[in-house]
């Protein structure tokens, strides 16, 4: 199939980084906007990313790699918004950027952006004036770590408009990626957050010495609560054992590359928050997200008692071994 449509990637991290490579096996042209001068003249100069995931070698045929983004908003139809979620208002707040309301805005990012309280579909909606219909999201499950493995994965992307997410499919689906559409927009962004919340839960209690049988408990509640918690926002029919639910959420919680799980694993074994996070060198959406479900679930007050231990451990100082102990008799 052809693909004319121009489309742009923002963001220089891990991410953002397998996005493009996915997308230049069909694409002719990627635009990819990018924060720091040197990387973008890195990857012009190498072919290849210096700071993440260096293996992922590009064509740069396929590439314009700019850090002007108004050029690159000007320059695309279809922008994917890979930045990650503690650094998204920094990113488009400080800087005026016109007619981005009228681009179709495809999120990648998985959490919620601390200043506004608001997950990414609502922050460009509410912020940008992005119509909800031009608004959609890429789910798992998808570890970019395996992308540049060329391992096969899997990828769904939601939008309320078929049309738009159907293109992206197509433009995604290669030999080592398969792609689905979905129309739940709200339901695949919160469980996309939601899921990391539930790996540095599951983190903490690897590290803090819990076995394969309790594991096994936490993630089957993990997803009962996510079920409750994405039908309070939005309650349409969904099946949340599909791979964008489900799936994303085992491969988050389990998986080696789960920079969440190992942030989580940190804190169970004893580092601060602080020391966590300068170990690991990236961002670990579940630490944002904890205390955006959080908050947001005082509107909606669900039962949600490991979104709830994960807050108090990250954000009131609790120790990770007494929330645990009281989290294991609440669940089931």
């Amino acid at each position: 199939m052809e693909f004319n449509k121009k489309v742009a990637v923002l963001g220089g991290g891990s991410w953002a980084t397998a996005i493009v490579k996915i997308l230049t096996e069909n694409l002719e042209v990627v635009n990819w906007w990018m924060r720091d001068e040197n990387c973008a003249n890195h990857i012009k100069k190498f072919q290849h990313n210096p700071k993440y995931i260096q293996s992922i070698q590009f064509n740069g045929d396929k590439l314009n790699v700019d850090t002007d983004l108004q050029k690159i908003v000007d320059s695309s139809e279809i922008i994917i918004v890979a930045v990650p979620s503690a650094f998204l208002a920094q990113a488009f707040d400080e800087i005026e950027i016109k007619g981005i309301e009228n681009k179709v805005i495809i999120s990648a990012v998985k959490g919620v952006v601390p200043e506004y309280n608001q997950i990414p579909a609502e922050y460009f909606n509410i912020n940008f004036k992005v119509p909800w219909d031009k608004i959609g999201m890429i789910a798992g499950p998808c570890h970019a770590e395996e992308v540049a493995l060329e391992r096969l994965s899997y990828l769904t992307i939601a939008c309320r408009d078929q049309e738009i997410a159907s293109y992206l499919a197509k433009a995604m689906d290669c030999r080592y990626i398969n792609t689905s559409t979905s129309d739940d927009l709200l339901g695949t962004e919160l469980s996309a957050i939601l899921k990391n919340v539930y790996a540095v839960a599951s983190g903490i209690c690897h590290g803090l010495g819990y076995g394969d049988n309790f594991q096994a408990v936490l993630i089957a509640a993990a997803i009962r609560e996510t079920k409750e918690f994405i039908d309070s926002v939005h309650s349409i029919h969904r099946d949340v054992k599909s791979s964008a639910y489900l799936g994303d959420l085992l491969v988050t919680a389990y998986s080696q590359f789960s920079r969440n799980r190992n942030f989580g694993s940190m804190v169970g074994k004893g580092y601060s928050v602080r020391s966590a996070q300068i170990e690991m060198n990236m961002v670990a959406e579940g630490y944002y997200a904890a205390k955006g479900i959080y908050e947001i679930n005082k509107k909606f007050k669900v039962d949600m008692p490991i979104v709830d231990a994960v807050y108090h451990i990250l954000y009131e100082k609790i120790s990770p071994i007494m929330e645990m102990r009281l989290l294991t008799s609440k669940l089931s």
